[in-house]
This record gives structure tokens, C-alpha cells and sequence, in this order.
């Protein structure tokens, strides 16, 4: 038997000894990849547990596996850090969350600040959401992710920093602030970051953080584009915790 680099999906339904792939999935792994019976592929469930699988059938319309073993996804990081972006122009938030995905974000957040320039309505929102859980869920299975990280409702500056909760609050600041690697330490666990859009962040929306327990936080001495800074300070969080080895 022929057996290629494992090849990862993901499934959001109940199965048990076979598994019966969706026809998008099934066109993917028959077409795209050329994947025969007999080779393998890993099933996530998207809740941490990995699936090793062996193609039985392949038909016209579906391809079907047997599952051979179970076991704990070994790739995700052992901190969360959940993104706060401010909302950038164009396709930039299509990038941040492939990016950030590939890196071990847990979740992403597009949030409506004083200086975002796109402002999309709600129902452009909701279009966008759609899209950028598909791109989420892309580059989970690229990247060979244990779960599918969430891409969370377009929301006000506001609420976000009145939702949100962690060990650990960062806004990144042009502004200046502490060093990162002053602030990660064992007993953090989760970490929430937020990163200005275009021209960054208010005065104001700064001292909302600071007033939550936020901190100040730099990412050196130069100032990085708004789709560059969430990728810089999420891989140096990875290195600080140990989560790049």
C-alpha cells in the first residue's frame, strides 16, 4: 500500500467507524489531491481530536473512510491568543486570518474603531464573516490545526474591550509601551491583543483598554503596517511561550 503525507480535514457532524465525506470534501481529496484507495488522511473534529483514516471508496459523488485510530491533536499551542483587529481597507483581514490561523490563533475578532475606514453595513458584515470563516477553516486544515479557529461578528470598539477577558490584555501601540517578552510568563494562559487599523489607535480607545487592565505594548522602534503587526506580535508570542520549537 501507498501511503502519502496525511492530507487534514475537518467534519462538524457525529460519526463513528466510517465516514462519509461531503461532495466539496470528496471532489477535493478524488481531484484536487488525486488521493487513491488505501492512502491516508487525518479527520479533525475541530474539538482537539484527531481522526487517522484510510480511503475505502471512492465514487462520482463521495469518498469514503474507516477510521483507524484517535488521538489528541498534537499543533495546538499551549496559550490562547485571541486577535482584536481593527478593521484594515480592502482584503488585508483576508490575510491577517490566514496568517494568524497558520500561527495558532484561537479566535479573530474585526472590530469597528475610530479610525477604521471601511465600515461595512450589517449585511456586508455578515457576508464578510461567511468569507472569513472559509478562509479560517483553509488554512486550518493547511496548516494541520486541531481546531478551526473562530471568526467572530464584526463589533464595535466598545463592546469588544467590554467582552473582553483574558490573563493577559496587549494593545500594541505606536505610540510606544512595554516590551513583549516583558509580559509573557508561565501563569499566562490566554492573551487578548489589539491591533489599531490604518493611522491605529484614538487616545481615547487606548485609555478604554488601559482602564479594562490593558497594557501598552511595543513591537520595536519601527511601526508596522496594520495586516504586519498581528502577524509579528503573535509569532513573537509563539517563540515567548515556547510554541515555535
Amino acid at each position: 500500500m501507498t501511503v502519502k503525507l496525511m492530507q487534514k480535514l475537518f467534519v462538524d457532524y457525529a460519526f463513528e467507524d466510517k465516514i462519509i465525506l461531503d461532495e466539496e470534501q470528496s471532489r477535493h481529496i478524488a481531484k484536487s489531491l488525486r488521493m487513491k484507495k488505501g492512502d491516508m488522511v487525518t479527520v479533525c473534529d475541530g474539538a482537539g481530536t484527531d481522526y487517522g483514516c484510510i480511503i475505502d471508496e471512492i465514487t462520482k459523488d463521495s469518498v469514503t473512510l474507516s477510521v483507524c485510530y484517535k488521538q489528541a491533536s498534537s499543533s495546538e499551542p499551549s496559550i490562547k491568543v485571541s486577535l482584536y483587529q481593527g478593521v484594515p481597507k480592502g482584503d488585508k483581514m483576508e490575510d491577517i486570518i490566514q496568517k494568524c490561523v497558520e500561527l495558532g490563533i484561537y479566535e479573530i475578532t474585526p472590530v469597528l474603531t475610530k479610525r477604521s475606514i471601511s465600515r461595512p453595513d450589517e449585511k456586508q458584515a455578515k457576508k464578510k464573516q461567511i468569507r472569513y470563516s472559509k478562509i479560517a477553516l483553509e488554512a486550518a486544515q493547511q496548516s494541520g490545526r486541531g481546531i478551526v479557529p473562530e471568526i467572530k461578528e464584526m463589533t464595535s470598539f466598545k463592546n469588544a474591550v467590554e467582552s473582553c477577558e483574558a490573563d493577559l490584555i496587549i494593545l500594541f501601540y505606536e505610540g510606544g509601551g512595554k516590551a513583549l517578552k516583558s509580559l509573557i510568563n508561565d501563569d499566562i494562559k490566554t492573551v487578548a491583543v489589539f491591533i489599531g487599523p490604518e493611522g491605529g489607535f484614538e487616545k481615547e480607545e487606548v485609555d478604554a483598554v488601559t482602564r479594562k487592565g490593558g497594557i501598552n505594548a511595543t513591537l520595536g522602534k519601527r511601526i508596522l503596517r496594520t495586516q504586519t503587526a498581528p502577524v509579528a506580535a503573535l509569532s513573537a508570542i509563539m517563540l515567548l511561550t515556547g510554541n515555535l520549537e
